[in-house]
């Protein structure tokens, strides 16, 4: 029980509901119990009825009369019950909600190496099927707890006062049936946690399979794939029947029991009123649907222990992530404006999860309204630059400052607020264009989206779609080529109107007449806001105020494009080597 006191704290938030839940359960068990007594009551009149004791007259009232109760307690019994399953299956289906935000607001708090370690398909399992199990245990488990306590004890009151020996003779099976289930919840507990770790790992191939549907298809290996799911597929299928058998066995030991009591009932009830132990034959049916309508909770105990082990095994799951402490922490308390201005300061930075140093001792200064450019070979650092003015990872040593304080006492949603990031793989949602664009800023008009879309050269494209803006996009934006996705990837960061704009390598995958377009259109948009470009291509960051040539963290070459093509290096080379190319295409 120990990983579920995390949810103390919502057993706090809903008492109220809770203990009126409560109350309404043993009111509605209170007056389910008026059933049995009515019924013996009934079968006493039918006897005496029939042998002559009492005058027709008084027969068919005494009759009529219980069966009235009868079914005034029935409707109340059965009004209760609804009420309590609207507030304690209620409260469960409300901590559900909250839990679930919970999780995700973690997993939006949580930094990148989270991600890293942990797969897309457990993080899902974990937000769904063991909130599921844990929803569960406050609904369910609470609800069936509070119907098996209160009915025992005012059963066992009424049944001792009828008939203290075939009460002991009654309940004698019980225990062996609720040890029996016991035993037979904790196998089914085992197998359970067996299948969901089975579901998870299938979730995760599936959900890997369908975002590398293209890379599946263009290397031809759909007969390996499929071999693969229907082995994953088939283990997962043989812990499900492993699971569904030892269940099996559940109902028929309930029933067996059941019956067993029942045959006692008859037997020991019927050698009693023989015997003139018993007043009337009504105890023995009385008791009979007490039996029935004890086996049920004595069952339960099974059944919620085993509701039980699966919650705390699910929490124990949840609770291993909400436990993550995040890297990435918000120490300032306050938001200040942002103008842009970027200075590093012998920085370094290793990558913790793979220990590779990407950055080594990097120094430079951007004031607001400048333009640096980054370029160098693949592995150079480039990229991790951004992501250390983002504050996607904190530096290893060195200082990053921003408008001259160190980038930790910035507000972090300040901080990014202010930052209009492109980067090279560009990922869209499954939403509309319009939509996608407008993630950048929520608020815009729809002349805002246009002209974002006009300035990252997109527009035209857009309204050639048959929906033209509210054309809705595959998954990651499938339905698009390279160039486009980066292009609205492009409208997307513009349209923030960020004070820091940062563009990783997003212009690759376009050709080199879209690319100037695109370049003459964010010298206007970028006058006036710090701005950061990654590329490969000369053409790309020809015109900025500084070049940076990095190579394995270091910077081998700055300058201004004028300068470094006169210098011997990487810079020229690639220069020469790019325009002879471009002459030759």
């Amino acid at each position: 029980m120990k990983e579920l006191r995390y949810l103390d704290k919502y057993f706090i938030k809903y008492k109220t509901r809770l203990l009126l839940g409560i109350a309404i359960t043993i009111a509605a068990k209170v007056f389910a119990l008026f059933t049995p007594r009515l019924i013996g009551k009934s079968v006493d009149v039918v006897v005496r009825g029939s042998n002559q004791e009492i005058s027709p007259e008084l027969f068919r009232s005494e009759l009529i009369l219980n069966i009235l109760y009868l079914l005034g307690a029935a409707l109340i019994a059965g009004g209760f019950t609804f009420l309590m399953r609207q507030t304690i299956i209620n409260v469960s289906r409300f901590v559900e909600y909250d839990l679930k935000n919970e999780i995700y607001e973690q997993y939006q708090r949580l930094s990148l190496g989270f991600y890293k370690a942990n797969r897309t398909g457990d993080l899902m399992s974990r937000i769904s099927e063991d909130v599921g199990k844990v929803r569960m245990y406050f609904g369910p488990a609470i609800m069936y707890s509070m119907n098996m306590i209160t009915l025992f004890i005012v059963a066992l009151i009424y049944m001792v006062n009828q008939a203290p020996s075939l009460t002991l003779y009654t309940i004698l099976p019980l225990p062996i049936l609720s040890v029996t289930i016991y035993h037979l919840s904790k196998a089914i507990h085992s197998r359970s946690t067996i299948v969901q770790q089975y579901l998870a790992k299938l979730s995760t191939f599936t959900q890997e399979s369908f975002s590398g549907i293209s890379i599946i298809k263009a290397y031809t290996i759909e007969d390996q794939t499929n071999t693969a799911f229907t082995t994953l597929s088939t283990e997962q299928r043989q812990k499900q029947i492993d699971l569904a058998k030892i269940r099996a066995l559940f109902f028929p030991l309930m029933i067996l029991l059941i019956g067993a009591s029942n045959i006692i009932v008859i037997y020991v009830g019927g050698k009693q009123y023989m015997n003139g132990q018993i007043d009337s034959i009504g105890t023995i049916a009385e008791f009979i649907i007490y039996v029935n309508m004890l086996t049920w909770p004595v069952t339960a105990i099974g059944w919620v222990t085993s509701l039980v082990q699966e919650a705390e095994a699910s929490q124990k799951r949840i609770n291993e992530f909400l436990k993550v402490d995040p890297a990435i922490k918000n120490l300032a308390e306050t938001e200040t404006p942002i103008s842009g201005t970027i200075e590093f300061k012998n920085v370094s930075f290793t990558y913790p999860d793979t220990g590779i140093k990407a950055i080594d001792e990097l120094s430079f200064k951007l004031n607001t309204g400048e333009t640096l450019a980054i370029i160098g070979r693949t592995g150079s650092g480039k990229s991790t630059v951004l992501d250390l003015i983002g504050r996607l990872y904190d530096i290893g040593s060195g200082e990053i400052l921003i408008d001259g304080r160190p980038i930790r006492e910035v507000h972090l949603g300040n901080l990014r607020e202010s930052i209009g990031y492109v980067p090279q793989d560009a990922f869209l949602f499954s939403e509309s264009i319009g939509d996608n664009i407008k993630f950048g800023s929520i608020h815009a008009t729809d002349k805002d989206v246009i002209k974002a879309a006009k300035n990252a050269e997109v527009h035209h494209n857009i309204i050639k779609f048959k929906g033209g803006y509210n054309t809705v996009l595959g998954e990651r934006g499938i339905t698009l080529s390279g160039g486009q996705k980066q292009r609205i990837s492009i409208a997307r960061a513009i349209i923030k109107d960020p004070k820091i704009l940062l563009l990783d390598d997003c212009l690759s995958a376009v050709d080199t007449e879209t690319e100037e377009k695109i370049l003459n259109n964010l010298e206007e948009i970028t006058m006036g806001r710090t701005t950061i470009i990654v590329s490969h291509r000369i053409s790309s960051v020809k015109n900025a105020d500084h070049i940076l040539v990095m190579d394995h963290g270091h910077v081998i070459q700055k300058g201004k494009h004028e300068e470094l093509i006169n210098i011997d290096g990487y810079y020229r080379d690639l220069y020469t080597k790019q325009l002879s190319e471009k002459e030759i295409s």
